[in-house]
């Protein structure tokens, strides 16, 4: 079974959405049957680099509400993410433009780290209070999965992995996500937001129940021989 998570680093229900899908896999008989992976998405591709603004400032600009309003949405948030034993850290979170840290990403997919390098920068984003639009911010995080950081740079330095991240925006749309996180299970059901873990326990079980392999049963435990043809041979006039 595949899950597809679209998520973008900056978006706060994107880490606690994944904690929720992680404690309902984990309720998942088949849950080594499944392949996670996480797929790019900009909430904000025009996000500079070098914001001039802090988390409060932009959400209050974005929804027309007043920077104390703000807050306060945004200390909901950190009671959502300590429940599931995250840190938020609002008061100095850098908001800057994710496109870099999704070619990180892709990055570490190449070397059979995707999944844990999309935990390092959640972290580093929301924990940490990282720059995440930084090169050397960048650089730490893949060192810090076991990547080679200076090959890392040399990526990011050219146009590797720009295409990957576009694709996968543009799929996302194509799929009919309107936000993030959005999961995909086996490009048959999808589930929109950071749902409780119930929900994506139910979703798993019902694919899984449509897309379970065929249960072959053994002629020979009723006693009697099967007659099927093969490449090598045909028991026609057998057992007749």
């Amino acid at each position: 079974m595949k899950v597809e998570i679209w998520s973008d680093i900056m978006c706060p229900f994107c880490y606690i959405g994944k904690r929720r899908f992680e404690a309902g896999l984990e309720q998942f008989a088949h849950k080594d049957e499944v392949e996670v992976i996480f797929r790019s998405f900009q909430l904000d591709p025009n996000a500079s680099k070098d914001p001039d603004h802090d988390v409060y400032g932009l959400v209050a600009k974005k929804y027309g509400v007043s920077r104390e309003q703000s807050i306060q949405m945004h200390a909901g948030l950190v009671q959502q993410a300590a429940a599931l034993g995250l840190e938020y850290n609002f008061d100095h979170a850098v908001p800057a433009n994710s496109f870099d840290a999704h070619r990180l990403i892709h990055f570490g997919a190449a070397h059979g780290k995707r999944t844990e390098v999309a935990e390092l920068l959640f972290k580093a984003y929301f924990t940490d209070s990282k720059h995440i639009a930084k090169l050397e911010t960048l650089k730490g995080i893949a060192a810090e999965a076991g990547l080679d950081p200076e090959a890392l740079e040399a990526a990011l330095n050219s146009d590797a992995y720009k295409q990957e991240v576009l694709a996968e925006c543009a799929e996302a749309n194509q799929l009919g996500a309107n936000g993030v996180p959005f999961f995909v299970i086996n490009r048959k059901y999808a589930v929109s937001g950071a749902q409780q873990s119930d929900v994506f326990l139910d979703v798993l079980n019902k694919s899984w129940e449509e897309e379970k392999p065929l249960i072959i049963l053994d002629p020979s435990s009723s006693g009697k021989d099967g007659q099927v043809c093969t490449d090598d041979a045909c028991g026609i006039g057998e057992n007749e």
